[in-house]
């Protein structure tokens, strides 16, 4: 019996002198945290995509708690978000303007000329590294073999007639897409504009025109319509600026390619 005493009194002055070392040991190595880091994280939905420019919703709660970000700086929380992480900061939060992400690419089954058929694995960065960059006769066009679509943690990104098209009010700008595109014919673009331009084609005229039903020609019908200098041809393709744009439409109906949406 004394030998049982002892046992459990020696286990019980062991225990409390290991839980009044960890006890001392926690304060003395504790690693201070800043209540705006922790608050700001809160507000934060922990999607970690990275669309922030930052590894993860912990290293921009960081980020916005030392100053080096901004309060609106998550695209998938938007204003909402924005607007409480302001608070927590005390600061007013700009206005943002919204952009998601946009497909310069019409060269669907229909419209784009094929140099052979592909049966390989339906992967864009394995088909990107073939031949012509795939099979579709435009070496700049959209694989439409969905590496962008498994990128996207929003749902909002799909293959229809081979090409990738974005669900606007789905989007959140995060760019994984844009990222995981080897062709890089994915772009940001306001929210809701009307009038985009639909290729990425930079050969000249008539290779673009072999290539593609719907592809740019570089005209230069569309820049000389324009009344706001808005659309230029650069580089064999026409490029839009969106600060200018006012989407009159007057480029769209001059273009004789139709490639400006």
């Amino acid at each position: 019996m004394q030998i049982i005493i002892f046992s459990v009194a020696l286990i019980s002055i062991i225990a409390l002198i290991i839980g009044i070392f960890l006890g001392v040991s926690s304060e003395i190595f504790k690693v201070k945290v800043d209540e705006k880091v922790a608050k700001v994280r809160e507000c934060l939905p922990g999607n970690n995509c990275g669309g922030c420019g930052y590894a993860g919703c912990d290293a921009l709660a960081e980020a916005i708690a030392k100053g080096e970000a901004a309060v609106n700086q998550c695209p998938v929380g938007g204003a909402n978000v924005a607007a409480k992480i302001s608070e927590i900061m005390g600061v007013v939060a700009d206005e943002s303007v919204k952009m998601v992400a946009f497909v310069h690419c019409d060269g669907t089954c229909v419209n784009a000329n094929k140099v052979y058929e592909y049966n390989g694995t339906k992967d864009c960065r394995l088909a990107a590294s073939l031949p012509n960059a795939g099979e579709k006769k435009c070496s700049y066009a959209c694989l439409g073999y969905g590496t962008c679509v498994e990128a996207c943690k929003f749902d909002a990104i799909h293959i229809i007639d081979g090409v990738a098209k974005v669900d606007e009010e789905k989007c959140v700008a995060c760019k994984a897409c844009i990222k995981a595109c080897p062709m890089k014919v994915i772009g940001l673009v306001l929210y809701k504009k009307e009038h985009k331009v639909v290729c990425s084609n930079r050969d000249k005229g008539k290779m673009a025109m072999d290539a593609c039903k719907v592809s740019c020609i570089a005209c230069g019908m569309c820049e000389k319509t324009c009344k706001k200098d808005a659309i230029n041809v650069v580089g064999n393709l026409a490029i839009m600026n969106f600060d200018k744009c006012d989407d009159c439409g007057d480029c769209a109906t001059k273009c004789p390619r139709k490639c400006i949406s």
